[in-house]
């Protein structure tokens, strides 16, 4: 089966994959903390501003190729989001990651990989980066392709394929300034993305403590 998601579905699927990994305690993702995780200006390209309604579509397209849907057994009041990358593919951890970083960044080469990658799994050596490259080359069909490289440059890139074909004369979408400050930025999404779910958290056991005392008023 060749795939072709949407700028939208791409975007959905690697934000999902991401949370996965790095923030479990709080996966799935409802509606609005997935479009949050997409809204990212950090660890993104290109920043993106889907509103609900494209997030919903997303995830719909997802459903139907089986790569995402709603969240199995949880007791939620609110539906939460899942990815089910796992159940279509059978990926390695390396797999996976190398796979998300490109759905999340665009074409990059093997050392951008390793570096962006850290958070979702180590990769020792650029061989160890290129080997999980080859394995998403080898699938049938292609999840992976390697770039002509472009002038004035020592590395090819290597991009995803999970949108159809890549242009070979995509542009470079990170500057070398916004890559310097990632870290620093990643760092603070972060943080951000926490207290935001702590005071969700917070407001939910308010709430419970309100009802509860009007139980014996």
């Amino acid at each position: 089966m060749e795939y072709k998601l949407t700028e939208s579905e791409v975007r959905v699927l690697g934000s999902l994959i991401e949370k996965d990994i790095t923030t479990p305690d709080y996966y799935p993702l409802s509606l609005n903390a997935l479009m949050n995780a997409c809204n990212q200006k950090s660890n993104r390209e290109p920043v993106m501003q889907l509103d609900e309604d494209t997030v919903r579509d997303a995830l719909e397209g997802l459903q139907q190729v089986r790569m995402a849907g709603p969240a199995r057994g949880t007791d939620s009041r609110v539906t939460k989001y899942e990815q089910r990358l796992q159940e279509v593919f059978n990926f390695t951890r390396a797999e996976t990651a190398v796979l998300c970083v490109l759905l999340l960044r665009g074409p990059q080469t093997p050392g951008e990989l390793r570096g962006r990658a850290e958070r979702m799994h180590r990769f020792e050596t650029l061989d160890d980066v290129q080997a999980a490259l080859q394995k998403l080359m080898q699938r049938d069909p292609p999840l992976a392709t390697v770039l002509p490289r472009q002038p004035g440059t020592k590395e090819s890139r290597y991009a995803h394929l999970l949108a159809g074909d890549v242009e070979a004369d995509a542009p470079v979408q990170v500057s070398a300034a916004a890559d310097r400050n990632w870290v620093d930025t990643d760092r603070v999404a972060r943080l951000e993305e926490e207290v935001t779910e702590l005071r969700r958290e917070l407001s939910g056991v308010k709430d419970q403590l309100e009802r509860f005392r009007r139980q014996f008023e």
